[in-house]
């Protein structure tokens, strides 16, 4: 099975790109720490915006969705859900203030991820929210993390590559079920052991944190809005509050393409610890100096 040891990154050869993208976003998180500081007015209206494009943009980029004044109304309390879809998307949107008002209490274990995944479906409970898979992850019944056919998680664990020698195999295939808890416990005790350490940068160890999960895929359903939503996150709990007014999700979307094909590259070879993390890595990193960018023009 995988094995989990952040420390290598205290040694690898960072990418020109990641090293530019984590100086730019160092760089605004001082300079826009006034804003969290100072405008709350304006910082309030901002966060209620991200919220809802959030959560409109990470399920849809998993097929759920509802029209614009439905999610409004929702967001308002001024209708009930109706349907499963808009019951997951309220669930979303109450994971995203959960996490705004207790991100510093939660923990980084499969005890918290679980209870996560639980209040990602308060409002349309299963069988299995707040449980691990109980069976293994099946590729052709699996929905696509980006909405559509070319460019799905689905699609990126079909895909057939060439191994050394000419074996042909699948592109990737999810954690055994069986082997799924003792695997996130062990990238927790990664991540956690790492953050400690404080030696490697914490939007590296974060955004590989969101690779080992999606790679994993604990759950039968919503991985895709689980790793973004831990995303987020980490980002609060490293001090990059950029996520609170400025929605991830809506950028991901707009950049789905992307996304998957950064994420194509960073699975092969996943299991086998030969993998390269740095183009997922680049595409997160991306994403949140983007959103900083985004910021400090609603801001002004």
């Amino acid at each position: 099975m995988r094995t989990f040891d952040y420390a290598s990154f205290e040694t690898a050869a960072i990418p020109v790109e990641v090293k530019m993208y984590l100086s730019m976003i160092k760089e605004y998180k001082g300079k826009l720490q006034d804003l969290f500081m100072h405008k709350p007015g304006t910082l309030n209206q901002m966060i209620h915006y991200a919220t809802r494009k959030g959560a409109e943009a990470s399920n849809r980029m998993e097929g759920i969705s509802t029209t614009d004044k439905r999610l409004a109304a929702l967001m308002d309390g001024k209708v009930k859900p109706a349907g499963r879809a808009e019951k997951e998307i309220l669930g979303y949107i109450y994971c995203l203030d959960l996490m705004r008002k207790n991100h510093d209490t939660f923990t980084f274990t499969p005890g918290d991820i679980l209870k996560l995944h639980e209040s990602l479906y308060r409002f349309s409970p299963t069988a299995t929210s707040g449980y691990f898979k109980s069976e293994d992850t099946k590729t052709e019944t699996m929905s696509a993390e980006c909405g559509d056919d070319e460019c799905g998680i689905r699609e990126i664990l079909n895909e057939e590559i060439i191994r050394p020698g000419g074996v042909k195999t699948v592109g990737f295939v999810p954690v055994s079920a069986l082997d799924t808890q003792q695997a996130v416990q062990d990238l927790c005790d990664a991540y956690n052991r790492a953050i400690e350490k404080s030696t490697i940068s914490s939007l590296i160890l974060s955004t590989q944190f969101v690779l080992d999960f999606l790679c994993i895929q604990p759950f039968l359903e919503g991985n895709g809005r689980m790793s973004r939503l831990l995303m987020i996150m980490l980002l609060y709990q490293n001090e990059y509050k950029a996520g609170k007014c400025i929605s991830f999700e809506e950028m991901m979307e707009k950049t789905k393409g992307s996304y998957c094909d950064a994420l194509r590259a960073s699975t092969k070879y996943w299991h086998e610890d030969a993998n390269d993390p740095w183009p997922f890595i680049s595409y997160m990193l991306g994403i949140i100096l983007a959103a900083y960018r985004e910021l400090e023009n609603r801001s002004v």
